[in-house]
């Protein structure tokens, strides 16, 4: 099963701690490196479709300001799902190197002259 970046990222995220929602938004911003900016409404629909899945859990809830603030976490299938998906991806980023250096070193061989009659 191969993940949309957006979910690759959010299950990212999650790897290294629990969190709430903002905490994610925030986090898979500094992940990308600013490539991947998610709106609210899109990280909460993947939050729910992951809880539903399995693949995530509501770690604790407690009320900031008022308002609910929810942390979530990895569970056991979570971590294997984004492992499997590093695991692909390094693969994938390997055969394409392997394919570049290949591209490379035939761009740079010299080639043989073309001769008419």
């Amino acid at each position: 099963m191969s993940l949309r970046e957006p979910t690759f990222l959010i299950l990212t995220a999650l790897a290294a701690e629990p969190q709430h929602g903002y905490s994610v938004l925030e986090d898979v911003r500094r992940i990308s490196e600013d490539r991947v900016r998610l709106q609210a409404g899109t990280l909460y629909g993947i939050l729910e479709r992951l809880r539903g899945d399995g693949f995530i859990e509501v770690d604790r809830e407690e009320v900031v300001a008022s308002r609910l603030r929810r942390y979530y976490r990895l569970t056991t299938p979570g971590l294997d799902l984004l492992s499997a998906e590093t695991d692909r991806l390094h693969r994938n980023a390997a055969a394409a190197d392997r394919r570049l250096r290949q591209a490379r070193l035939k761009a740079e061989a010299p080639r043989p002259a073309v001769t008419t009659r």
